[in-house]
């Protein structure tokens, strides 16, 4: 998700409440950055973490649809490994 040489950057306007901006000053300041450094990375991290997340669900869900589902005695076994009981 990291940006391309020939792509420029585009300014985006985040309103923050007084206390989150200081905590980006501090974060920034502690790692010698600044605000937009620190907020461009915390993006790049969140938006992988979504699309990581998104991608997973798609799966799970065509799987689901496809009727792929654990049978009732390895969803027994799993837990009876884990020391608990199901439902």
């Amino acid at each position: 998700m990291s940006t391309h040489l020939s792509e420029p950057a585009k300014p985006v306007t985040v309103r923050l409440d007084g206390g989150m901006r200081a905590a980006l000053d501090e974060v920034a300041v502690a790692m010698g950055r600044d605000r937009t450094w620190v907020v461009k990375q915390a993006l790049e991290e969140y938006l992988a973490a979504q699309a990581w997340q998104i991608r997973h669900i798609a799966r799970a869900v065509a799987a689901a649809d496809a009727g792929d589902f654990a049978r009732d005695d390895e969803v027994a076994a799993r837990f009876a490994r884990w020391g608990a009981k199901p439902g």
